[in-house]
């Protein structure tokens, strides 16, 4: 699924999602990912919501967000309480979607200059290798 066909402003943008990846660039990412308007974190470690650690949760926070956008891969897989809890005790707003649903909202509101970090993981298990 194409978003986009340009990266507008000096910022990360996703362009497209589909079999071949995330594309955010020219570059295609097949496994899970950490973005932000200046900040690209490329194998981010897990590649499913079961396999969300608090370390993981750390890596995001410490990017100091105002909102986290978390793909969870093609259906939508929601953290314990105890992990959104992370995120409410530093005024971190987070929401929980499918990959693609967040690539289109990551793309909206880096553009509206929101201070925005998409944690995002491939829609079905690892993508594989090229």
């Amino acid at each position: 699924m194409d978003l986009t066909l340009e990266r507008p402003g000096d910022h990360h943008f996703i362009r497209s999602i589909g079999e071949r990846g995330i594309r955010i660039g020219d570059a295609y990412y097949r496994r899970s990912l950490i973005v932000s308007a200046q900040e690209l974190v490329a194998d981010w470690a897990p590649q499913r919501p079961a396999e969300i650690e608090e370390t993981h949760l750390q890596e995001i926070i410490a990017l100091q967000p105002e909102v986290v956008l978390l793909g969870t891969g093609a259906q939508q897989h929601f953290l314990a309480p105890r992990d959104m809890y992370l995120f409410y005790q530093q005024g971190i707003g987070i929401e929980i979607m499918t990959t693609d649903a967040a690539c289109r909202t990551f793309n909206v509101l880096v553009t509206e200059g929101r201070k925005v970090v998409a944690a995002l993981m491939p829609l079905t298990g690892p993508f594989p290798s090229p």
